[in-house]
């Protein structure tokens, strides 16, 4: 039965499934329910972007720019069904729980209609850019759809979708400009967003505690110290293939220069710091927020874009 509730804007008529009525703050929630926080993930678009080089040519900035907003729309449409689909475990949840969908505050009707017409949107823009980018954003969409519904819960497969799907992401940004795109940059994205894809998982099954199993099945074939022996071999694993990456003769071909090796510290420094916020802060279940929220993060994320630009964008390179 139906059940009248009170909101900020006014009355709504809910059920738990969030078959509703809501009056003022749809929108709103519907907004909130494409998750534009964790959008930070698509700016990996635009590595190709800046590793080609390409970075002070305005049209092939446009170009990355629209694949970024694809990607964006596509990721925020897939959110929209993942979530009409997990709102009963989101309940059980103590921050999920307070979802717009899993609340009921976004009628799952809406939201899935919602999420139809953004993907038909994303990925029209996204054919229209080239066909080979449009091949690509619809394989990211089938992915994050098959994660969603399957791939989320199997050990292991969990984390490693997760990384090919930001790997997706990359090829995107370097197809939309039309630059080929490098081994080492998708060896590098696998390997951050599997650090980034673990140490969700561990913060996930240590705030969880009991109920980790209920929440998600792959949780349940975890434990900390398992997922403590992946990050560690993945984080040794990232930052030796960056530095040989910035010291490798095909690297310094390409740039005409060895600086490179000089921005090492900085990733040292982030994967580091983020293990701090993971182990010392309860921290890591949301990397995106970590991004956002963390000033020192944040800072050497921001010091080592300024540093990779100027070194290949320098008048001294």
């Amino acid at each position: 039965m139906a059940r009248t509730s009170a909101s900020p804007t006014g009355s709504a008529l809910s059920t738990a499934d969030g078959e509703a009525v809501l009056h003022g703050s749809v929108l709103r929630d519907l907004v909130q329910s494409l998750r534009p926080t964790q959008w930070t993930k698509n700016l990996i678009v635009f590595a190709g972007l800046i590793f080609s080089r390409s970075l002070l040519q305005p049209g092939l900035v446009v170009r990355a720019g629209v694949a970024f907003a694809v990607f964006c729309v596509l990721s925020g449409a897939g959110y929209l069904v993942n979530d009409v689909r997990d709102r009963e475990a989101d309940r059980r949840h103590p921050v999920k729980s307070r979802r717009p969908i899993a609340a009921g505050r976004v009628p799952v009707r809406t939201a899935l209609a919602a999420a139809v017409v953004l993907t038909a949107v994303a990925l029209s823009a996204g054919f229209l850019l080239s066909a080979r980018f449009g091949a690509v954003a619809l394989a990211y969409l089938l992915l994050f759809l098959i994660y969603s519904a399957q791939l989320k819960h199997v050990v292991i497969l969990d984390a490693l979708t997760i990384a090919v799907g930001f790997v997706l992401r990359a090829v995107g940004g370097a197809v939309a400009i039309a630059v080929p795109f490098s081994d080492w940059l998708g060896l590098l994205t696998l390997l951050l967003a599997l650090f980034l894809a673990l140490s969700k998982r561990r913060a996930e099954l240590v705030a969880l505690a009991e109920n980790a199993r209920h929440h998600r099945r792959s949780l349940d074939e975890y434990s900390p110290y398992l997922l403590d022996q992946m990050i560690g071999v993945v984080t040794a694993s990232t930052l030796l293939a960056y530095a040989f990456y910035t010291i490798s003769p095909e690297t310094v071909q390409k740039f005409g220069t060895h600086h490179l090796l000089f921005t090492v510290p900085f990733p040292l420094y982030g994967i580091f710091r983020y293990l701090y916020l993971v182990h010392q802060r309860d921290g890591g279940g949301n990397p995106s927020d970590a991004l956002l929220n963390d000033r020192p993060l944040l800072g050497c994320v921001g010091l080592w874009v300024a540093a990779v630009v100027l070194i290949l964008y320098g008048p001294w390179r």
